[in-house]
């Protein structure tokens, strides 16, 4: 009976977080444009969607600014966390406080916040005849801005588990500092920062308030797109949209889950390609589906 009503209980779960997505792809085939009235099986929207000018414009802004954000992020995030550890107890702690508070923030008061400093910023450039207003510009600092928290909170677990006795041991041999990084450390935190990577491309392309904030006239994402298209009816092409988004995540999370794993013959072998079975894992297994999602 316990068994049954957690099974119950799951179901209702999945029901409830999958059902919108389901009305979702079905009203993607509708061949009417109302949402009340089954007009038929119809692959048309998905044809109309390639043809908008207006949202492949907010797609391609999208994810340029998503990708652009993410790469600059995750090189300031990195670097930043590398600084972090190497701080003092007392000194790390303020500074893993100080990175905490722009991601329990609202996002509104980030978005506002960073729309007057773009105002202000803007109105000291004009006294030197430097011409700045909101636009892409000030959307692509904003998402680097609350990005990099992501990616530092993503690299720190992976440096804490590094050693800095092997670090230390690739100096002594003769190795410079920037070489015993890349072949060292490096190799340890790519996961975490590779994690901070797309959890940083993913936040930046889920974003609407800060964007919404931080934009000006003529620029605009998908969330923003959408938020100004629903005074007057989402249209279709939305529907398909949403659906091709769905449908590639759903295949990338199969590829990223299901890969079959790599067995080992014996533990001395495991411990001689434990790093380069690392370093395949994360391109063929994560970055392999990343560039797909990208395409």
């Amino acid at each position: 009976m316990k068994k049954t009503l957690q099974n119950i209980y799951l179901s209702l779960i999945i029901f409830l977080l999958y059902a919108p997505i389901v009305t979702l792809v079905v009203l993607s085939f509708n061949n009417s444009k109302t949402r009340a009235k089954w007009g038929g099986f119809t692959g048309k929207w998905y044809i109309s969607l390639f043809q908008n000018e207006q949202i492949m414009s907010a797609l391609y802004t999208t994810l340029v600014i998503a990708l652009l954000s993410a790469l600059i992020a995750t090189l300031i995030g990195t670097a930043a966390a590398i600084g972090i550890q190497g701080m003092k107890r007392k000194s790390r702690t303020i500074a893993m406080g100080i990175t905490n508070i722009p991601m329990l923030n609202a996002d509104i008061v980030t978005g506002i916040s960073l729309m007057l400093l773009f105002i202000a910023v803007g109105s000291g450039l004009k006294y030197l005849g430097i011409n700045f207003s909101l636009g892409f510009a000030t959307v692509l600092i904003a998402h680097i801005t609350f990005n990099i928290p992501y990616v530092i909170l993503s690299v720190m677990p992976k440096l804490k588990q590094t050693k800095r006795s092997t670090y230390e041991a690739a100096l002594d041999l003769g190795a410079s500092p920037i070489y015993a990084f890349f072949k060292v450390v490096f190799p340890d935190i790519l996961p975490g920062v590779f994690s901070g990577f797309l959890l940083a491309f993913t936040m930046s392309l889920d974003d609407f308030v800060i964007t919404h904030f931080t934009k000006g006239p003529g620029v605009d994402t998908l969330s923003t797109k959408i938020y100004s298209e629903v005074r007057k009816g989402i249209k279709p092409e939305m529907y398909a949209l949403s659906t091709i988004m769905f449908m590639t995540v759903l295949v990338l999370l199969f590829l990223i889950n299901f890969t079959p794993k790599q067995k080992n013959s014996s533990p001395s072998a495991a411990s001689k390609r434990r790093r380069h079975q690392s370093i395949s894992h994360i391109i063929f297994k994560r970055a392999v589906p990343a560039a797909m999602i990208l395409v």
